[in-house]
């Protein structure tokens, strides 16, 4: 219909009405069995009975149909013509009935319902084979995976990584500490967050705001493992429920620095921080792009693995939070699968192309090649462990480096 008269009481007519009501769907074979008397056409060549006012134009009803809506609604019926050409059959004598016979308007109706369920099954088809899947559907009853804002919080992420990343070459202006110094920090403070059972996004925060120090503040070689230690206590804080009290943290660095030096570095770093914490890290991304991925338990702790590789290496902090997630669960995928593999939903969501990823991808695959050799061991005996699926013991993907043109 064009538009709405229920405002308007009394401008719809009882043949209007009969219209309306003939429109609803699953109404007509109940209809037509509850009378058993009908109406046929003697002369098929000339349709003798006026349109139907519906909303089908130019279809014929029975009149049978109209008689019996007609008195539904409390409406009296049209009472045919004598002069109408048309005879009455009963449906009880099977030699005048014709069961092959169905009215216009059912047939009509009939294959427009089936022309519906046809566009609806296309519709399915078109979505299941779509270039990507919606992987928050399933949680749009959940209150915690807030649907409705997913996409802008992504979006913001996307714009402030790229204003909290750290120079990738800020080591130069240290004078007294180097980037292998830093590993080592790094690698340590790796095994000092599995000892204390804290929270995966705590151990990213801590090396976040290390780096993010380092680069705007002179550090001596001899209070380096102060600001790591001090950079943990901070990134507890900000994450934990439950958080390690000072005097452990300087028993678990024996004893090298006292209580007031660990609440003096953490005034100075929090000064010089501006007390800013909420750069995203790649812990942010992987929780994401492994919904994405449509990740299981394996693939999810040897992503962990390849990303915890780059934690310690220096020369990976050119590459943006974002992109290091995406390129360290393509690696793990690759590893596993034995192939590249790259959907179209990973592709969507993490906003990086394959070709984007491979250099990235390639320094992992280094990194997991030599993760067992050297003095640098902490991130290999953590995963070589049950809880976290022996991940580091999976061949490496080597033949991403053959792929190397």
């Amino acid at each position: 219909m064009a538009g709405s008269d229920e405002n308007n009481p009394g401008v719809i007519g009882p043949s209007q009405e009969v219209g309306l009501r003939a429109g609803a769907r699953g109404k007509f074979a109940a209809a037509t069995g509850q009378n058993r008397r009908a109406l046929s056409i003697v002369n098929r060549d000339v349709v003798g009975a006026p349109p139907f006012p519906c909303a089908v134009k130019k279809r014929p009803l029975s009149e049978k149909f109209a008689a019996e809506m007609a008195n539904k609604l409390q409406m009296k019926p049209e009472v045919p013509n004598e002069s109408d050409d048309f005879t009455i059959i009963d449906l009880d004598d099977p030699k005048e009935s014709n069961d092959t016979e169905v009215p216009m308007f059912e047939r009509h109706v009939e294959s427009m319902l089936e022309e519906i369920d046809r566009m609806e099954e296309v519709e399915m088809e078109d979505i299941a084979e779509g270039p990507f899947l919606d992987i928050d559907n399933g949680d749009k009853k959940n209150p915690l995976a807030v649907v409705e804002y997913i996409d802008d919080l992504y979006k913001f992420y996307r714009k402030a990584e790229c204003t909290g990343c750290v120079p990738p070459n800020y080591m130069a202006q240290q004078h007294d500490i180097n980037e292998k110094m830093r590993a080592i920090l790094i690698d340590w403070l790796i095994e000092v967050h599995y000892k204390f059972e804290l929270m995966e996004e705590t151990l990213y925060l801590t090396v976040k705001v290390i780096d993010r120090f380092l680069s705007v503040h002179q550090v001596v070689r001899k209070k380096l493992q102060l600001v790591g230690i001090t950079a943990m206590l901070l990134a507890c804080k900000y994450e934990e429920v439950s958080v390690p009290v000072v005097e452990d943290l300087i028993l678990i660095s024996d004893k090298a620095y006292s209580r007031k030096e660990v609440l003096d570095m953490e005034k100075l770093m929090i000064n010089t921080l501006q007390f800013n914490l909420s750069s995203p890290t790649p812990y942010v991304f992987m929780r994401r792009f492994l919904k994405a991925a449509q990740s299981n338990k394996k693939l999810e702790l040897l992503s962990f693995f390849m990303i915890e590789l780059c934690l310690v290496e220096y020369e990976m902090l050119k590459f943006p939070p974002s992109l290091l997630a995406a390129a360290a669960i393509f690696t793990a995928q690759c590893t596993i699968g034995g192939f590249k593999h790259w959907s179209k939903t990973c592709e969507w969501y993490t906003n990086y192309k394959e070709e984007q990823l491979m250099d990235c991808s390639r320094m992992m695959v280094t990194f997991h090649q030599k993760a067992g050799t050297g003095k640098l061991t902490g991130v290999q005996r953590k995963y070589c462990t049950s809880k976290y699926g022996y991940a580091a013991k999976t061949e490496p993907a080597t033949f991403l480096l053959e792929a190397k043109s």
